[in-house]
């Protein structure tokens, strides 16, 4: 572990939960981190299978990187059980290869997901824009913003958040958006270097990404994380990583909700490098209810 990890225990703690055990062929075992509401991060168990899948690429598979993911969220996961990645080698083509993984607590899926690897090739290039927004050091931290609060779920996050994440439009955290639109910009950083190249850097991105994913559809409706009688849950989870992307330096997350419905809410967003290069597109579908009205 490097000085930088242990000046950052949380981001440490990450690092340690994708680092999976072997348990037979195909087959890893992984532990997982403490939460407020006493289920598995959905963020941890996503990236824990990407990990497991691109543990079974071997030889000159080995250099496949990660492009696109579709998992579903079937059970909540126990925080105290290990949870078990069973790995099914769908493919290995000439230039992608596929993997199904479960992971498993007590013989049943808590997470199905099937992900597809690519070898880096040239071809056609085009990438929307990034926007024109405020760059992270005009805004405030979400670390320091939580270690001035007097609050045990604040106290909790300063001491468990591995990634600092600045809104351009405020957190949702102190409060409901002023104006109620189903939008956001928000910057996110890891709070240390991360070692391992593009497939931790990769696997990193969907450990982080789902903590956000949904903001913007409590925004739509004036609600933050703080107010009473709200229930979200992720249901399933879409990524597409277009380019190399280092989570250790400043990533733009540019997000939205089209719809809600149904008690559920769809989040989209698309995250840009600090030099403007769109980096990966994600999309999440969430149980969302909020208090009646009235």
């Amino acid at each position: 572990m490097t000085q930088a990890h242990e000046e950052v225990p949380s981001l440490a703690a990450v690092l340690d939960v994708l680092d999976l055990r072997e348990a037979g062929e195909d087959t890893f075992v992984g532990d997982s981190l403490p939460q407020l509401h006493g289920r598995v991060y959905g963020g941890q168990v996503l990236a824990q299978a990407v990990v497991a899948a691109q543990r079974t690429l071997e030889g000159d598979l080995a250099r496949r990187l990660v492009h696109s993911l579709h998992g579903y969220f079937l059970r909540p996961g126990d925080l105290d059980e290990p949870i078990t990645f069973a790995v099914e080698r769908l493919r290995d083509g000439g230039s992608f290869s596929a993997r199904r993984t479960h992971a498993l607590q007590r013989g049943m899926p808590i997470l199905s997901m099937i992900a597809s690897f690519q070898e880096v090739q040239d071809g056609v290039e085009h990438t929307e824009r990034m926007p024109d927004v405020p760059g992270p050091e005009e805004l405030p931290s979400s670390v320091e913003l939580f270690g001035s609060l007097d609050d045990p779920t604040a106290r909790f996050l300063h001491r468990n958040g591995a990634f600092d994440i600045r809104h351009v439009n405020g957190s949702l955290f102190v409060g409901p958006a002023p104006d109620a639109e189903p939008a956001q910009a928000l910057w996110m950083r890891a709070r240390a270097p991360i070692p391992g190249g593009q497939p931790a850097q990769r696997a990193v991105l969907a450990f982080a990404c789902d903590q956000v994913m949904l903001e913007p559809a409590l925004r739509a409706h004036g609600v933050s994380w703080r107010s009473r009688g709200i229930s979200i849950a992720s249901l399933d989870h879409a990524m597409w990583w277009h380019r190399d992307l280092r989570l250790d330096d400043w990533l733009l997350y540019v997000q939205e909700s089209p719809t809600a419905q149904g008690g559920r809410g769809l989040g989209v967003a698309k995250v840009f490098s600090s030099d403007g290069r769109l980096v990966a597109t994600m999309a999440q579908e969430g149980m969302l209810r909020l208090p009646a009205e009235g």
